[in-house]
């Protein structure tokens, strides 16, 4: 029995470059897409003609995108994910329960330093942590 090799191992490598392009260029359209849908300063006139220009000029239209809106993409995208990683750190603190006796006290600490508690409320709820 003889084994015939007819696929090249170029011919592999090439192929598999190919559907990596193919699967990144989807990913640089879809970002593109949800950029223009976020972007807050343009207007509905102005999303629907980037729109167009990008779905019928595929390459040309998304290049000049990121031209011309590249920087406030990249703005947009960092500042999201600040937001969210912002939103993720208040749930996480919120859900963590209650803070430990110790920081209570430093923060009423901070609380008497601003003249926003007297001497004798801070001794009180500090007697109070203390004793719960």
């Amino acid at each position: 029995m003889t084994l015939s090799y007819d696929y090249p191992l170029l011919g592999f490598f090439w192929s598999v470059l190919m559907v990596f392009i193919w699967i990144a260029w989807i990913v640089l359209v879809i970002r593109i897409f949800s950029d223009i849908a976020r972007n807050p300063d343009m207007g509905g006139v102005a999303k629907a003609l980037w729109a167009l220009f990008v779905i019928l000029a595929p390459f040309l239209g998304a290049f000049i995108y990121l031209i011309v809106h590249g920087a406030e993409m990249t703005k947009r995208y960092t500042q999201s994910a600040r937001d969210q990683d912002m939103a993720f750190d208040r749930y996480s603190v919120e859900t963590a329960g209650p803070s430990s006796s110790a920081d209570e006290i430093v923060k009423l600490a901070s609380l008497k330093e601003r003249g926003l508690l007297t001497d004798d409320e801070f001794e009180r709820r500090k007697a109070k942590l203390l004793a719960g």
